[in-house]
């Protein structure tokens, strides 16, 4: 099993350097766990405090559920990842069923700044573009998909997003393997790195 790191600021792109290697890999080869997916759940708070949750800080993240998982896939049973609403700002009842595949991509801003996790990854990459590239897709984002109007989205990122991102995210760059400048555009990078996973998963079959 071969396990990979994929971490970046806020729309720096990370998803779509995940799904452009998947689809280079063999079929049913690859399993993803998001790092979104593990934010404890705020179904405690009111929704005013559920407002102010801080998801660019390490303590937002149940590590040790996701860490518990990915050892879970090291040793071939199957989990059961939770499924996080960033409009609730709770876990849902429903769960999404993984199965140990061959490649392992934990993906999120903040895999990087978990040592335990992070001495399980056999491959760790940071997806890094320019900040106001970053704030323009997390805009589109978080209007499409988190109901969030601009005037927030705007707070937040001052508040929280900008901030965060040089305390706890850029300094995890140090512990890269590969960093990927401007995202999914960087054809030449996604190339690279499917082909050293399609050599590691050749030499161990």
């Amino acid at each position: 099993m071969l396990i990979i790191g994929i971490a970046g600021g806020a729309g720096s792109g990370k998803t779509t350097v995940v799904k452009k290697i998947v689809s280079r890999l063999p079929r049913n080869s690859a399993a993803i766990l998001s790092q979104d997916a593990y934010y404890y759940d705020g179904s405690h708070l009111q929704m005013e405090e559920r407002q102010k949750i801080n998801f660019d800080h390490p303590d937002s993240i149940e590590f040790t559920l996701l860490t518990e998982h990915l050892n879970k896939l090291k040793a071939g049973e199957t989990i059961y990842q939770p499924v996080y609403s960033y409009v609730s700002c709770t876990r849902l009842e429903e769960t999404i069923e993984i199965l140990p595949k061959e490649v392992i991509i934990i993906e999120g801003i903040l895999v990087l700044t978990n040592p335990g996790l992070r001495s399980m990854m056999d491959l760790k990459i940071f997806v890094d573009a320019e900040a106001d590239d970053r704030l323009i897709r997390v805009i589109h984002r978080d209007i499409k998909e988190r109901g969030r109007d601009t005037n927030q989205i705007l707070e937040r990122y001052e508040a929280t997003v900008k901030p965060m991102h040089f305390q706890f995210i850029e300094p995890t760059k140090r512990y890269a393997d590969l960093i990927v400048p401007q995202g999914g555009n960087n054809h030449v990078a996604i190339d690279i790195l499917s082909r050293y996973i399609l050599h590691n998963l050749t030499e161990k079959n």
